[in-house]
């Protein structure tokens, strides 16, 4: 730099203590140039008063020289960038008063940018110097939907920062460009930022406390005002209820699923949903707050692109305490198999045969098993019930009818009678014991729950079977003496019903 454009030390030191007496003492009235005069960084007097908050300097300084407003240093700053920076809100009213009273076919220092592509605007909010970003939006609304080098504009950057207030403002104005634009370098919209921001903020200092408490009402703003932006991606395709899950922000999720509840139902590139997320993040108290406010069961058993569901996720991680959450839920369903044929248990025990399993996981793979013995022993324990109802019907509707007079069966003396009752009684008998050893069998251990099982298994079997035996017999005796044809066509396919089961479940093998 020129040693005739190098700032005296008088003038360096006057504008940096604001000393306006000590200004006018080197300045020659009649040649004011001396104060177009920079620093190494190439600062000018009115750089160095706006960083150091002398508006009475600076307002002298802009009486003289009035281009100085647009003047940059080393970093492309104008005088308002290092207002916005160091946040001297007297000095950058000044200056913004000043640059809505530039001319119009020059550009003004409001939307100037630096080398970094800022306005004055995008540094206050990054520097988390509200007040001068709220008085930068009143001077021009519009600025926050300005965007820099790396597609952020004001209103991300806000949203990151928990500026509540800054945000409100900028939502409240109409939106300039309606066409989804995500932030290139943090990957999301404005509301992916304000839920970023509330995990970024966990560390707190005495300083960031106020702050981070900011951001579950951040996401009500922008979620009131830009619905839309809760269902759009970013740009690994996951929206911002995937990047509160995956984070842990539960207010974030809150707040999301209160104002737009079918976002539950987004997923990501993977087609992974909120829950996946959850699960593959580890954060039990999110699956918690998942499964409290989703109420789809659909939702917990999606799969993803591999046929993973929640479940299936969190026994291949050894994710065991989101697995047990997701067991004690009513709606997940334990059977459900992967690309690969396997159920969770079956994971589980696959990798117990590996000898990777711990502690925990031995846990969770006794819980799985008791909680498929309940399945079975529920869908059993309907089966029966089922089946001993209708015996215990059909004991007071005998097929045929009754003599009026003596109040006997019509049939009675017939083979095919006492075989239809035989098998009746059979049927009943054998599903009321099932369902007394399933009753039983709640109150016992595994081992003799499953034992308990077995049995059941094998009655339940039998009774089905009498039971069916029971139906030939019935529409043989009522349908025989008038259309012969059909009571024998009912019997060959009473009696082919097992042998297709059989058959069917050999083709399925």
């Amino acid at each position: 730099m020129d040693s005739e454009r190098r700032m005296s030390p008088a003038l360096y030191k006057a504008a940096t203590q604001g000393n306006v007496a000590s200004l006018r003492q080197p300045v020659d009235p009649e040649d004011p140039s001396i104060l177009s005069s920079m620093t190494p960084q190439l600062n000018t007097v009115l750089h160095l008063a706006a960083l150091h908050g002398h508006a009475e300097f600076a307002c002298e300084v802009l009486e003289k020289i009035e281009l100085l407003l647009v003047a940059r240093n080393d970093d492309g700053d104008t005088p308002l960038h290092l207002a916005a920076k160091a946040g001297q809100l007297e000095v950058a009213e000044l200056l913004i008063s000043r640059s809505l009273a530039w001319p119009q076919d020059m550009k003004s220092p409001l939307i100037m940018t630096n080398k970094a592509s800022n306005t004055a605007l995008h540094e206050a909010v990054w520097n988390r110097r509200a007040a001068v970003a709220e008085a930068l939006l009143d001077a021009d609304p519009s600025r926050g939907h300005d965007l820099n080098d790396r597609m952020e504009s004001p209103l991300h950057m806000a949203a990151r920062e928990g500026l509540v207030q800054v945000v409100q403002k900028i939502v409240d104005c109409a939106w300039v460009d309606q066409e989804y634009i995500p932030s290139v370098s943090l990957s999301g919209t404005a509301l992916h930022q304000a839920v970023l921001g509330s995990h970024l903020r966990k560390d707190f200092t005495p300083f960031l406390l106020f702050h981070t408490k900011n951001y579950p009402r951040m996401v009500e703003v922008l979620v009131r005002h830009r619905t839309e932006l809760a269902y759009k991606p970013n740009n690994d395709r996951k929206c911002a209820l995937h990047v509160a899950a995956y984070y842990g922000s539960i207010d974030a999720i809150k707040g999301l699923l209160r104002h737009c509840p079918d976002v539950a139902e987004m997923v990501d590139g993977d087609g992974r949903n909120a829950l996946h997320t959850s699960v593959t993040s580890g954060k039990a108290d999110v699956l918690i707050c998942l499964l409290l406010h989703i109420r789809a069961a659909n939702l917990l058993n999606r799969i993803d692109s591999n046929g993973d569901t929640p479940l299936h996720l969190a026994a291949k991680m050894s994710r065991v305490e989101c697995a047990l959450l997701l067991l004690d839920d009513h709606r997940v369903d334990l059977c459900a198999r992967d690309n690969d044929g396997q159920t969770a248990r079956s994971i589980i025990e696959m990798k117990l045969h590996a000898g990777e399993t711990d502690t925990y996981e031995m846990h969770l793979l006794k819980k799985l098993r008791q909680q498929e013995c309940k399945s079975v022993v529920d869908a059993y324990f309907l089966a029966t019930t089922l089946i001993a109802t209708v015996t215990f019907a059909a004991t007071f509707t005998m097929p045929g009818g009754y003599d009026q007079t003596k109040g006997t069966p019509l049939h009675g003396p017939s083979t095919a009678f006492k075989v239809f009752v035989l098998s009746n009684t059979v049927a009943m008998c054998s599903s009321i014991v099932v369902i007394f050893l399933l009753i039983w069998a709640r109150q016992e251990p595994i081992q003799l729950r499953l034992h308990n099982l077995m049995w059941s298994q094998t009655l339940t079997i039998i009774a089905c079977l009498t039971l069916l035996l029971s139906l030939m017999t019935a529409v043989y005796i009522t349908v025989a003496p008038t259309a012969p044809g059909l009571a024998y066509a009912v019997i060959a396919i009473g009696t082919c019903s097992p042998a297709l089961f059989f058959l069917i479940s050999w083709l399925g093998r």
